[in-house]
């Protein structure tokens, strides 16, 4: 189930080391105290929220509407559980860029220290990242992927992408736990500051239509179906066709095409998860069914901050240190109470809605 997502203005520089170095240690405490207290499961529930994710980030002392909130985030809970994840079962792999391609092989690492199911966890990493790409098409290409996922094989994905022309990130979650088709309404929220005005969303169930005749197409002969798409070219597009399609060359839909005929897709999530398949190939299917035989895939784009210790670049404070390494040590004591059997500090963070009737628990 994708559980949301959540568009940032781009923002350059980076967290400074002594405020880094904070938000591994506070992310690591809350994480490690919401595991004991709630389980594994609700902390990847939690993460998959975009608001929740965002609060998090915020109470970190990162800047609430910045884009680097996400990948100092994720970074800040990977490092801060490395060395706790045998104890909390909790692992994370992947990053920006070039560390979000070493998913595989950092799962492989955990499945045969732990007995994670790495396939499970592997496809569920590819194909969240491939459905963002190739069948929500909404002029964000991902920069960042990273997925946290328990030894029982749970996981959620928070990964993120950029519109350069706009200047903007959009931010992706995805949670296992309601997952019953990767292709099929993954979402359960999405919350924007900007919403697309045309935006190619073939996970619709209002694309219900436009994926069966996809599937169909696929089957026949490539030259059959290039021909059509020359076909639907000629065709007066219509306004909601945003994306140009004149860079397609028919020779690249082709050797896409070669691969679904040889071996006939049983599903579509069996045709999206093929290798070769991208964007460009999926708009020219979704513009065939769409122009030629009436099946409309959905054009729709699917898609409140707090501040504890202020933020890095003093909106809408500067960060308190002191007020911060505070926070870090009552939960750091905490946790080492907690591990005695003293729950006493426990307890009185569970009270916090009886002494301030705004503070929600969650």
């Amino acid at each position: 189930m994708k559980t949301g997502d959540i568009v940032l203005p781009l923002h350059s520089g980076k967290a400074p080391k002594w405020l880094m170095e904070r938000m591994i240690k506070l992310s690591r405490s809350i994480i490690y105290l919401m595991t004991v207290e709630f389980g594994r499961s609700e902390v990847l529930r939690r993460l998959s929220d975009p608001l929740w994710f965002q609060s998090l980030g915020c109470l970190l002392g990162f800047d609430w509407h910045s884009s680097g909130l996400t990948t100092t985030v994720t970074y800040a809970i990977k490092e801060g559980l490395r060395q706790y994840e045998d104890e909390l079962g909790i692992f994370v792999a992947g990053g920006k860029g070039k560390h979000s391609l070493l998913v595989p092989d950092e799962v492989g690492k955990t499945a045969e220290k732990h007995g994670v199911d790495a396939e499970k966890v592997v496809y569920a990493s590819k194909m969240s990242a491939k459905v963002d790409t190739v069948l929500l098409q909404d002029g964000y290409n991902l920069y960042h992927h990273v997925i946290i996922y328990t030894k029982e094989g749970l996981w959620c994905v928070v990964q993120q992408g950029m519109n350069e022309k706009l200047g903007t990130a959009r931010r992706y979650h995805w949670l296992s736990e309601n997952v019953k088709s990767f292709v099929e309404e993954p979402h359960a929220g999405i919350i924007s500051d900007r919403r697309e005005e045309s935006v190619l969303n073939i996970t619709s169930r209002d694309s219900l239509s436009s994926k069966e005749v996809i599937l169909d197409l696929v089957k026949k002969p490539p030259d059959q179906i290039v021909s059509l798409y020359s076909k639907a070219l000629s065709y007066r597009m219509p306004s909601r066709h945003y994306i140009s399609l004149k860079d397609m060359k028919p020779d690249n839909l082709k050797k896409t095409l070669l691969k679904t005929y040889e071996t006939p897709p049983q599903d579509f999530e069996a045709l999206t998860a093929m290798r070769g398949l991208g964007p460009m190939s999926m708009r020219a299917l979704a513009l065939i069914s769409d122009v030629l035989f009436g099946a409309r895939p959905s054009y729709e784009d699917p898609t409140l901050y707090s501040f504890a210790h202020g933020g890095k670049d003093g909106y809408p404070y500067f960060v308190r240190r002191d007020i911060y390494d505070k926070s870090i040590e009552l939960l750091e004591i905490a946790i080492r109470n907690a591990k005695l059997g003293q729950r006493e500090e426990l307890e009185t963070l569970r009270k916090l809605p009886k002494l301030f009737p705004f503070y929600k628990a969650p």
